[in-house]
């Protein structure tokens, strides 16, 4: 039990350490998108109905839904995967009677969409979700933009886990492409329409566009891994905690069993002094 307690305690180490450092990238990394996301809002806003006329703002040509399903590549992180499983099943209803056709990252995703029969277009198994950086988002990015466009396709949807804190990382579904405009009439009257832009709306917006989708990714991934290492850390702390209580219980029967047979060679030892007595 104390070699157990061992092995969960460094592995609790070596989670909070890269928890620490998933979750800083991941808090770093909010800021540029949420600007990144402001700025496209404007831009198309001020496109306002010339979006229809661009493939990546309106639903595809196919009837399937691609869904991006972010799991992790190993076990013995708690209930991480088990609670993204059951958000994928719920979604699965909801959407019953449509054709669905997964991607996938994740060894243990990859596995569960296996034994449940489900069509598995791709799978991301290289580089590994450990290691993700902004040119695997990039690369995510573009194979998505691509099978939508394949005409196959009617929308593509992501599947990952929100980090919102150290105790809580909630399974999310978000919708990716087509991409919501946000040519609302209340969004576009408030506004300003003479502002000049240099170079044009239309050629800012071919520029933004791949950032804003690639950036949607990258910061995807990072909440998974860093949702990943908080559930594993938690997991190995209540591993370790239950390694610590078990091994207390263990140590007070020893001790109880020792005593009983001390006792009991006292007492055979009293017994035979006494008929050694008697004689």
């Amino acid at each position: 039990m104390g070699n157990i307690k061992q092995i969960t305690r460094a592995m609790e180490m070596v989670a909070t350490t890269k928890l620490r450092r998933f979750q800083d990238r991941a808090v770093a990394s909010r800021p540029y998108a949420q600007e990144i996301a402001q700025l496209l809002e404007r831009l198309t806003a001020a496109m306002g109905d010339e979006l229809r006329d661009r493939p990546l703002f309106r639903p595809g040509a196919g009837q399937a839904i691609a869904l991006l399903v972010v799991g992790s590549d190993r076990g013995l992180c708690g209930a991480y995967n088990s609670q993204l499983f059951a958000k994928l099943e719920r979604w699965l209803k909801e959407h019953q009677g449509q054709e669905v056709r997964f991607f996938v990252f994740g060894k243990r995703a990859y596995q569960y969409l296996q034994k449940r029969g489900l069509p598995i277009e791709r799978y991301f198994a290289d580089p590994p979700l450990e290691k993700v950086d902004y040119r695997l988002a990039k690369f995510t990015a573009r194979a998505l933009v691509e099978v939508f466009g394949s005409g196959n396709y009617r929308e593509v949807q992501v599947l990952y886990t929100a980090f919102e804190s150290m105790a809580k990382y909630v399974p999310t579904v978000v919708p990716f492409l087509p991409v919501a405009g946000s040519a609302a009439e209340e969004r576009a009257q408030h506004d300003s329409s003479d502002v000049i832009l240099e170079p044009s709306v239309e050629a800012l917006l071919e520029k933004l566009l791949p950032r804003y989708l690639e950036t949607r990714i990258y910061n995807a991934l990072l909440e998974a891994i860093t949702s990943e290492y908080a559930s594993r850390r938690m997991a190995m702390k209540n591993a370790t905690d239950a390694a610590t209580d078990m091994q207390a219980l263990l140590k007070g029967v020893y001790n109880r069993k020792r005593q009983e047979g001390i006792t009991k060679d006292l007492l055979d030892i009293v017994g035979g002094a006494e008929a050694l007595r008697g004689k």
